[in-house]
């Protein structure tokens, strides 16, 4: 199967480009931190070989738009994400991860507004939705950035069941 090539895209102060195995050492800046980690429904990577597995399973799907969040200012990959389709409900998904050290810049919501740009020119994205924990008020402001609003309270439990989080689905229907 041909990898899908996604274009590179720029905001103010990011550039967003498709993430690489050359990125495994930066990758693991935020997938081995706990502090990052908390809410993530991965488990904590616990080397950087981890990553290796998930960098080499993307871009198979033209509608899992996942991007590297570069800063302009210095070349750094400081986080990833973006927008993901669930043809059954045909609701685009919204995830992301930025590096601790870059919270609380308004990084990731100034990325993830450039991803759905682009995937409402290509796609024609008629709704985006994101779950997080009720604990996590980052991602609960993140999603209220991108104009996104309360839909149901539901949970989600990691990948290897080893918690389980009561959590809020936020949506946006254009």
């Amino acid at each position: 199967m041909s990898k899908v090539i996604l274009p590179t895209l720029e905001s103010e102060r990011l550039i967003l480009r498709p993430l690489t195995i050359d990125d495994l050492e930066a990758v693991f800046k935020w997938t081995g931190d706990p502090r990052v980690n908390k809410y993530m429904i991965y488990p904590l990577y616990k080397n950087v070989e981890e990553g290796r597995e998930w960098l080499e399973s993307l871009y198979e799907d033209e509608k899992k738009l996942d991007y590297g969040f570069v800063l302009k200012s210095t070349g750094e990959l400081i986080g990833s994400g973006g927008l993901y389709y669930h043809e059954d409900i045909d609701v685009w998904s919204v995830g992301y991860n930025i590096a601790y050290d870059h919270w609380h810049n308004g990084y990731t919501p100034e990325a993830i507004k450039r991803v759905l740009e682009y995937a409402q020119e290509k796609y024609g994205v008629h709704v985006i939705a994101g779950t997080f924990a009720i604990e996590n008020n980052g991602s609960r402001r993140v999603m209220e950035k991108l104009g996104m609003t309360f839909y149901e309270d539901t949970e989600y439990s990691k990948l290897d069941g080893s918690e389980t989080f009561k959590a809020k689905t936020y949506h946006r229907v254009f």
